[in-house]
């Protein structure tokens, strides 16, 4: 039984009942135990709002739910930064026994030069480089797509799932190429770079021919800038390093 009057420990407003009226806090926190672990697990993965029913939708209607998402709705899908930080987390692991970024990703003379270095940290850790990298695109699918005015944040959001689950796509490719031995990783990075085309170009207008090429060369060149700001920052470094 709550007293009838206490201050909520998080806002201090005054709470009588058993969650604060202001924050939402609950009046008494669970003592954390495995009860309070196995729950917090279970709300990350159940089906509705969970990072299994956010895979699903992604796959079927992923502009649609996206839409709806920063618009409408943001208790049905798990947070961007969560789902981008879960699938980041799931691509680290698999990458790990699967080393899968050797197959699709190579950067040569990565120890020669300040940009070689970087370049190779991006290798070895591609799931936070894709997540530099998306602000690059970020930048050129605000330039395309000005018209249907989305600011440069939202467009974040978007890349956050649409990239998160690009980052998923590779790791079942690894693991079906590392359990077979089948070489699928060049078919992994096409297939990765379609679905992200399909699902920005969706997004905005489906039925519009022209966004999946807007998409596309978009996706392409925020590649391109991103590569090129990595040399010349290594170009930077090294040239006053010298002096």
């Amino acid at each position: 039984m709550l007293p009838e009057l206490i201050n909520c420990r998080n806002c201090n407003h005054v709470v009588n009942n058993h969650f604060c009226g202001h924050c939402g806090q609950p009046a008494q926190l669970k003592r954390v135990d495995w009860h309070y672990v196995l729950h917090e697990i279970q709300h990350v993965l159940h089906f509705e709002k969970g990072i299994l029913y956010t895979i699903k939708e992604l796959m079927v209607r992923p502009g649609h739910n996206i839409r709806a998402f920063i618009a409408d709705n943001r208790s049905r899908l798990v947070k961007p930064i969560l789902f981008i930080i879960i699938t980041s987390l799931i691509y680290t692991v698999i990458d790990h026994f699967f080393h899968i970024e050797q197959g699709y990703v190579s950067y040569s003379n990565k120890k020669v030069s300040t940009a070689g270095l970087i370049f190779g940290w991006v290798q070895n850790h591609y799931g936070y480089g894709n997540m530099i990298m998306g602000m690059y695109i970020a930048f050129w699918l605000k330039l395309f797509f000005s018209k249907y005015g989305y600011n440069f944040f939202e467009i974040l959001i978007l890349l956050c799932f649409v990239m998160g689950m690009g980052m998923l796509i590779f790791a079942v490719f690894a693991v079906v190429e590392g359990l077979t031995k089948s070489g699928l990783m060049k078919i992994a990075g096409i297939t990765g770079v379609a679905y992200c085309t399909w699902a920005i170009a969706q997004f905005f207008d489906k039925k519009r021919t022209v966004n999946y090429f807007k998409a596309l060369v978009a996706y392409g060149l925020g590649m391109i800038t991103f590569s090129l700001s990595v040399m010349f920052l290594g170009f930077l470094i090294d040239t006053l390093m010298k002096h």
